[in-house]
């Protein structure tokens, strides 16, 4: 028999596969390995930076495990905890049932799903722009077009209504909105939400609301999507993840609204479900404790975040040529510095990681154009921590923009 020694090919889909936020961390390893100390600003984990779950949503999943439930649970995900989710659903405003939602593992999960279910090859998806790329790496897998809407850093990072309505065509399928956003901190108002569902029903598209970060505002809890209108053909997405401190668990939700014209992809995620069996069933325990149960942590986290925010906007907006719309919410900012003609963001944020250790997202990797000079920083690491990575940020850009 003939013996094969050449390489096995990948499928041409993966080379439209990327994922700037985890890729960037090769480079970071490289940059340990010689020496020295990184100091990783790029993924929003706030257990790696010291906050935890709360208390009772330990006690949640670990009573689960000691009374036995380790097995698989039902595709759907367990019914309390789809109780509890289309409960809070129905608290905010919004319309749906029980059996309408599906436990997942983590958004990324719903994310997948939901794209999956709804979008064909050559049919085109709205996101915005920066976009969070998970989105973008999901539609290129699937064989779909993204098409990337601005969002105005001019005016607090509110999508531009203008231009997205310029993008729809007879392929669009689904408008993607991200409130509170990530990668800038944005917070929506009411106003906007209104018009991006008035748009999606003037053109028959499925919303899809990421609302995972709905409670991080400092303010207080963002309104859903999906409460504006009821009715209208939205599927939210959430987590215990980011407001719930529990990143690691993988623990998710997507809510499919109550319009009957959203029954079809109904059975369609419920299909893709069953073929995944369930995501972790332990953790699912953990849901009705979150929404259920005391939140009290969430007044803290919000002060922290606040805290946080003001401090790096400021830090940062007094560095010359470098500028940064305040956060709303969340802990991401995407600030940008006026990089000399011909230099990239790549280069830039690439250059800050080897000369200081600090490790940021450009802002390329979250569609945004490369000499714009856009990069994302992660702030959730103490304020004294966060003073002096800003002081080491100001003395590199500083010395990089006069060298250049």
């Amino acid at each position: 028999m003939p013996m094969h020694t050449s390489a096995l090919s990948a499928a041409a889909r993966t080379e439209r596969f990327s994922y700037a936020i985890r890729n960037i961390v090769a480079e970071a390893q490289q940059v340990e390995l010689a020496g020295r100390k990184v100091r990783y600003l790029n993924i929003g984990d706030p257990v790696a930076f010291g906050f935890q779950p709360p208390p009772h949503l330990i006690d949640a999943v670990e009573r689960a495990m000691r009374a036995g439930m380790n097995g698989y649970v039902p595709s759907q995900g367990i019914l309390e905890g789809r109780v509890a989710v289309s409960d809070d659903y129905r608290a905010r405003g919004g319309r749906t049932s029980p059996e309408r939602v599906l436990l997942t593992t983590g958004t990324s999960e719903a994310i997948d799903l939901v794209l999956s279910a709804a979008v064909d090859e050559d049919d085109e998806v709205l996101v915005p722009l920066p976009s969070y790329p998970l989105y973008t790496a999901v539609i290129a897998k699937l064989g779909g077009r993204p098409l990337c809407y601005r969002t105005d850093p001019e005016d607090n990072w509110f999508p531009d209504l203008d231009h997205l309505r310029s993008l729809v065509t007879p392929r669009t399928r689904v408008l993607v909105v991200i409130n509170p956003n990530n990668p800038t901190g944005a917070v929506y108002p009411e106003r906007t939400g209104r018009a991006l569902l008035d748009l999606a029903e003037q053109h028959g598209l499925l919303v899809l609301a990421d609302d995972v970060y709905a409670d991080t505002a400092y303010e207080g809890t963002v309104p859903l999507l999906g409460a504006l209108d009821p009715d209208a053909p939205v599927i939210s997405m959430s987590s215990l993840s980011k407001a719930y401190l529990a990143p690691g668990w993988r623990t998710g939700w997507l809510v499919v609204g109550g319009t009957p014209r959203l029954d079809p992809l109904l059975t369609a995620l419920r299909k893709m479900a069953d073929g995944r069996l369930c995501s972790p069933g332990p953790m699912q325990y953990a849901v009705r404790e979150a929404l259920e149960g005391d939140r009290s942590h969430l007044v803290a986290f919000r002060t922290a975040l606040a805290e946080r925010a003001r401090i790096t906007t400021e830090r940062l907006s007094a560095i010359p040529g470098v500028r940064c719309v305040m956060p709303r919410a969340a802990f991401y900012a995407m600030p940008s510095v006026s990089l000399p003609p011909g230099r990239r963001d790549e280069e830039f944020v690439l250059a800050l990681l080897r000369e200081t250790g600090i490790l940021v997202v450009h802002g390329s990797g979250f569609g945004m154009p490369a000499h714009a000079g856009f990069f994302r920083v992660v702030f959730l690491a103490d304020p004294a921590t966060l003073s002096s990575v800003y002081d080491d940020f100001a003395s590199f850009t500083t010395a990089y923009l006069q060298r250049s």
